[in-house]
């Protein structure tokens, strides 16, 4: 039925798009991670320069202090599409499970259609 190849079709697309969904929150992620570090090696830099590293010493510098503020916003952020990451996980499995079961679905429907006309092919024979 092109009804149900329709439907296939669209659980297909449906899968794919959450596979780029979950594909750009890993690619976040990862991009997250690497500032954050870039970030850390800059306030060790900064720290050793100043021979501070008590945040809350007076003279602690004020680049090393923003540069942590920032790389703690970015953790923050990571720690949130960890998050999205994972409902998005769960929506591509469930969508694949829905894409399993539309296939079957046709395909089902395709041996019906082959079975149901066995019979009329016979007796044209």
């Amino acid at each position: 039925m092109k009804s149900r190849h329709n439907l296939v079709r669209l659980k297909q697309f449906q899968v794919s798009e959450k596979r780029r969904q979950l594909a750009q929150l890993d690619l976040m992620i990862g991009e997250f991670d690497r500032m954050a570090a870039e970030l850390d090696n800059q306030i060790t830099a900064e720290e050793k320069k100043a021979g501070i590293t008590d945040v809350n010493h007076f003279a602690y510098p004020t680049f090393a202090k923003a540069a942590r503020q920032r790389r703690d916003n970015l953790r923050n952020s990571q720690i949130d599409l960890a998050q999205q990451k994972e409902a998005a996980q769960t929506a591509l499995d469930e969508a694949e499970q829905e894409l399993a079961k539309a296939e079957m679905l046709e395909s089902r429907d395709g041996r019906g259609r082959d079975v149901a006309d066995e019979p009329r092919q016979a007796m044209h024979g």
